[in-house]
């Protein structure tokens, strides 16, 4: 299969200042780890051409109240709130980042390439009408409104491994029955923002296709693995869609600081490969790994290219931690078991595959 990588050197204008969790250097310290890695030399590796997006794809998205907000905002160097301080440098990252999100979407359903990796997307905590946690746009919705109006998409399946709970992403495709959005993260009560529960399974029509999966502390890549071959497997085969996007980084990786699970490198490779293999039976391999978040620069590049390695082919990505991975709790695999048979019963009204 070809393999799109988006990225651009502008995307590290996506930097929220000294101080902060989320800096713009993480772009090239990651990209600067594949090269190390020789990823760029793969053979059936294609560097996409990316253009920032436009005003006009932001609004397939979100309301234009919200977007012009952003560019005021912007204009006068102000924050939109306490977490996420807002500029125009800042801004024109952020939408060659969406861009390169629209640019492997369009590659793929026009036949250049069979799937992508699109760096720095997944910015999931940005509502229709929204920002919040470090995020301004929602890229997977402007991508997803995108490939509907102009390539007749249909159906789509969200995989969100980020640590954090996806809540814009979640608010936006709430009640849609052609967005099936499934979440592994940290349990909410102990981390932002604070919602994700299993029973905010969707509303109306859209009933059944939100599906969270709130993880205890220190959840292992064992268990973590446990609930795709559960929920994600089975509910994807179910489903059928046309496209996987997985938006997630390295902030689940256990050495991160903004988060408490317990993931190592070699897991997310392992998650990675799984997203993979089950694009290819359900979807003919077609998904986009939007890889954007982690705080800890120091692990993040390693992270990434673990992601990226699964989705590849790449077999033995050759990587050590730097630290000793700590112990999952014993209770923390039969919590997780329990907590999916409760979201089967929950479930099974909308899911054969859970009655």
């Amino acid at each position: 299969m070809k393999l799109g990588l988006s990225y651009h050197k502008k995307f590290k204008q996506f930097d929220l200042g000294p101080g902060h969790p989320f800096r713009g250097d993480r772009f090239a310290k990651a990209m600067n780890f594949f090269i190390k890695k020789s990823f760029l030399n793969l053979p059936n590796l294609v560097l996409l051409d990316v253009e920032p997006a436009l005003k006009k794809d932001l609004l397939r998205a979100h309301s234009r109240e919200h977007v012009d907000l952003i560019s005021r905002l912007a204009e006068k160097n102000l924050r939109y709130d306490a977490d996420t301080p807002v500029s125009t440098s800042m801004v024109e990252g952020v939408l060659w980042i969406i861009g390169g999100a629209l640019k492997a979407g369009k590659a793929i359903f026009e036949g250049e390439i069979d799937r992508a990796i699109a760096l720095g997307c997944g910015l999931h905590h940005a509502g229709r009408d929204y920002g919040g946690g470090f995020c301004v746009f929602n890229d997977i919705a402007v991508l997803i409104e995108y490939l509907r109006e102009e390539h007749g998409v249909k159906r789509f399946l969200i995989l969100d491994y980020d640590v954090h709970f996806g809540n814009g992403t979640s608010d936006i495709y709430y009640a849609d029955p052609n967005v099936l959005f499934i979440s592994l993260h940290q349990d909410p009560r102990t981390i932002y923002p604070g919602t994700g529960f299993t029973d905010e399974i969707g509303s109306g029509e859209g009933l059944g296709c939100n599906i969270n999966v709130p993880l205890p502390l220190l959840t292992s890549g064992e268990t973590y693995l446990h609930v795709l071959n559960e929920i994600f497997k089975p509910v994807a085969s179910e489903f059928r869609p046309e496209i996987i996007l997985a938006n997630g980084g390295s902030d689940a990786h256990f050495a991160d600081g903004l988060g408490s699970l317990g993931l190592t490198y070699k897991d997310f490779h392992s998650i990675s490969r799984t997203i993979s293999e089950v694009s290819n039976r359900v979807c003919r391999g077609r998904m986009i790994l939007m890889i954007g978040s982690g705080y800890n620069l120091e692990n993040l590049p390693a992270c990434w290219y673990a992601l990226a390695a699964g989705v590849s082919g790449i077999e033995d990505i050759d990587l050590k931690e730097q630290q000793r991975p700590p112990q999952e709790p014993a209770v923390v695999h039969q919590r997780v078991k329990d907590m999916i048979k409760s979201l089967k019963n929950l479930l099974n009204d909308e899911w054969t595959c859970f009655g």
